[in-house]
């Protein structure tokens, strides 16, 4: 050894180097080590946080159109509460095989009813800037209190919608996931607001 300064070893060129081994292991086993461990966790991912879902309908337009792909956060609820105006997936309460995407309107506990289609909740004109004038419809409602643990849904294409004003509030229980990004088709791609 050189010493350089006081008490500073140096070790000469090519002297005590290690350089690491490669991993042990033929290619194929690394390769099908790789692909069990990200099947696993797309499995977790797709049980426990995001689904890729696809729309079927129109009542969601303008911003969800039929056959849009987007994600649904399936863990964001069990943390947070359901807010007003969050597009959710929830299991169609009249046959839960279904599932529906729509917009949260009432919350349990509000006054919610309709004078031709001008939505009022808790006695105030609701504003509703994600519902063009073409998409709005002239049905009345009359006053429902949501109940408690249970959200009013609507969809955003009011006149063909079918929603909260044919089949009641939904329960908590059946809803299973927040709207959170379009990836398909491009075009559309984008955070669902």
């Amino acid at each position: 050894m050189i010493e350089v300064g006081p008490g500073t070893p140096i070790a000469p060129p090519g002297a005590g180097i290690e350089t690491p081994e490669p991993p042990k292991g033929n290619g194929i086993g690394l390769w099908v080590r790789d692909i069990v461990i990200s099947a696993a966790v797309s499995i977790l991912i797709i049980t426990f946080l995001y689904q890729p879902v696809r729309v079927e309908g129109t009542s969601m337009l303008p911003r969800l159109e039929d056959h849009d792909r987007l994600f649904i956060n399936k863990f964001v609820y069990r943390i947070s509460a359901i807010h007003r105006d969050d597009v959710v997936v929830f299991h169609y309460p009249r046959d839960p095989e279904k599932s529906y995407i729509k917009r949260v309107i009432g919350l349990p506990g509000d006054r919610i009813y309709i004078d031709r289609g001008r939505v009022y909740l808790n006695g105030r004109l609701l504003r509703e800037p994600y519902v063009p004038e073409e998409y709005r419809d002239a049905r009345s409602m009359a006053e429902v209190i949501v109940p408690d643990d249970a959200y009013f849904m609507m969809g955003d294409h009011r006149s063909i919608s079918s929603d909260s004003r044919e089949f009641g509030p939904v329960d908590r229980e059946l809803i299973y996931g927040k709207a959170v990004f379009v990836y398909w088709p491009t075009k559309d791609a984008g955070v669902v607001e």
